[in-house]
């Protein structure tokens, strides 16, 4: 037989217990640094903090910290946001690492492992076209200007061979697969993180025409103003996500296998490329 010490006394005693573990968890958080985390908005901004919050979390966890997801409305205002040094960490792509490491001085500090990166020029599934010739004249739409794998990199592809096309630029990597699966446009730029991160019937429509060289991938990159321990911990979390089973679960969300520390020369390979397209950040001028 089950006994009752002193009924209510007794669960009014557990709650109060239960009131002050509560308040001590809220505390301790409450004690943990606030930082800003800007994702490069590749696809819509919803999708893109359900895939990222969770990532976020669970590294804020590992290391003690509050990582705060933040986003703009479209690449050009996620690069003037990089411009402003407007986030404590940022996942950006590569050009964009090479340009704001100059200023205001972002430090490339992970990056993803297991896959280099990669421009793809996608089409319909069910598309005539078979070569990058067979674009010759057509129109052809991009995430952004300086989107650098998606718009940058693809569109050298085309140049090099002599392939004049139209191009169009909206608004994400989404807007560019959506935009080829509707029919308007005859091809599209994209990488395959954002590829492989469609739901399964958009991707199922499309087909992969081209595909260019391949570089380091996107850094997550922090601001001078972090102090380079803080930073570290940050890092130390990111790469032993891939080390259980919840902590693959997060980088799954994030299209990602695994997450390895790095250093800036690590980028050395866009730098050679000596792309002008965003010196204007730069206050420099533009030939």
């Amino acid at each position: 037989m089950t006994k009752v010490y002193g009924g209510r006394r007794v669960g009014l005693a557990c709650l109060s217990w239960l009131a002050v573990l509560l308040s001590f968890v809220a505390s301790s958080r409450a004690d943990e640094p606030v930082l800003s985390f800007g994702v490069v908005p590749q696809t819509a901004s919803t999708r893109l903090a359900e895939q990222w919050l969770p990532f976020l979390d669970e590294v804020g966890r590992r290391a003690g910290v509050r990582l705060v997801f933040r986003t703009a409305k479209d690449i050009p205002a996620f690069e003037a946001a990089l411009a402003e040094g407007a986030y404590d960490f940022a996942y950006m792509n590569p050009y964009h690492y090479t340009v704001f490491h100059q200023k205001p001085g972002y430090e490339g500090v992970a990056h993803e492992v297991g896959r280099r990166l990669t421009g793809l020029i996608v089409v319909r599934g069910d598309s005539p076209y078979q070569r990058l010739e067979d674009l010759r004249g057509k129109p052809v739409i991009f995430p952004a200007p300086a989107a650098f794998a998606a718009s940058i990199l693809t569109q050298a592809e085309f140049a090099r061979h002599g392939i004049a096309i139209a191009p169009k630029y909206v608004s994400s990597h989404d807007s560019v697969y959506l935009g080829v699966l509707s029919g308007h446009y005859a091809a599209g730029g994209g990488i395959t993180r954002t590829l492989e991160a469609l739901p399964g019937d958009q991707k199922a429509g499309l087909r992969v025409l081209s595909m260019t060289r391949d570089y380091t991938p996107h850094p997550v990159a922090v601001h001078p103003r972090i102090p380079a321990p803080l930073a570290a911990r940050v890092v130390a979390a990111m790469q032993g996500l891939s080390a259980d089973e919840t902590g693959r679960r997060v980088l799954d969300g994030v299209a990602m296998k695994g997450i390895a520390a790095a250093r800036d020369a690590d980028w050395d390979d866009v730098r050679g490329l000596d792309i002008s397209l965003l010196r204007h950040w730069l206050g420099q001028v533009v030939e």
